[in-house]
């Protein structure tokens, strides 16, 4: 918490706030830097929401609005969401299409912030900006690294943690084509050894879909310690596009696949 001279008007309070480069605030910190009484408090708050002032993406926490982001109503996911999941103790890290775009993944911007969290979290509707959350188990093991933003840092998957989510997630990502053409995007980012370790961190049918993909996207100098750890592990075939009905004649025996959808990543 900040220390603020007592009794400072609300409007004073977040400029003071800004001018330290802190663009967060709870009402309780408010109160304890306005003296204001909780009813006071919340009016304050309505009034500054009014004016494009703030924005509330969760309850009891409120961001403090530059003028270059009056218009979209929030600051985007990546300057809040750190600081929101540390005062809510929670675990996360930016995942899916989200990460993919740190590595330079542009052919389809998400339209949500994905976070992937622990426990299951309600979206977020914060004026223009939407937050998607997503469960992932293992979540601690799961590597990341660190970006800069303009409020700090932000917490996201690596290249090779990114892809292993986005063939385990494909619902959340527009579908396995689109998919496939991420994954494709982001092959040279990947480092063909920690990408069979970080398949550990994962269901076993992931790295199949993701080293059948990779091959088709024509990345088969990325594969070769995931096939070793698919071809120590793996017993039964899955199927490469799970829930979809579709012939299931063709098989992959290198990555032990039903290959039970036609598909072709856009390149």
């Amino acid at each position: 918490m900040i220390p603020e001279s007592p009794c400072q008007r609300p409007t004073d309070y977040i400029d003071a706030l800004a001018a330290r480069g802190r663009y967060h605030f709870t009402v309780a910190e408010l109160q304890q830097a306005s003296g204001l009484s909780a009813p006071a408090a919340r009016n304050a708050l309505k009034r500054l929401s009014a004016r494009n002032r703030i924005a509330s993406p969760a309850r009891g926490f409120y961001l403090v609005l530059p003028p270059e982001y009056r218009g979209v109503g929030c600051l985007p996911g990546e300057q809040f969401v750190p600081a929101l999941m540390e005062r809510e103790g929670s675990s996360y890290y930016v995942g899916l299409l989200s990460a993919a775009q740190y590595y330079g993944a542009a052919h389809h911007r998400p339209q949500q912030f994905q976070v992937m969290l622990e426990k299951s979290r309600r979206p977020i509707a914060c004026g223009r900006v939407r937050i998607a959350f997503v469960v992932r188990k293992r979540l601690h093991d799961v590597p990341t690294q660190s970006f800069n933003s303009p409020r700090g840092t932000v917490r996201v998957s690596t290249p090779e943690a990114t892809v292993i989510d986005l063939v385990g997630y494909p619902e959340h990502c527009g579908g396995l084509d689109q998919v496939a053409t991420v994954i494709a995007e982001l092959a040279e980012e990947l480092d063909a050894t920690r990408l069979a370790k970080v398949a550990e961190t994962a269901p076993l049918p992931w790295a199949q879909r993701l080293g059948y993909l990779l091959d088709l996207g024509g990345a088969v100098e990325k594969t070769q310690p995931l096939q070793h750890f698919v071809g120590g592990r793996v017993r039964d075939y899955a199927l490469l596009s799970p829930g979809t009905k579709g012939p299931t004649e063709r098989r992959s025996p290198q990555w032990k696949l039903v290959i039970n959808v036609d598909m072709e990543p856009e390149l």
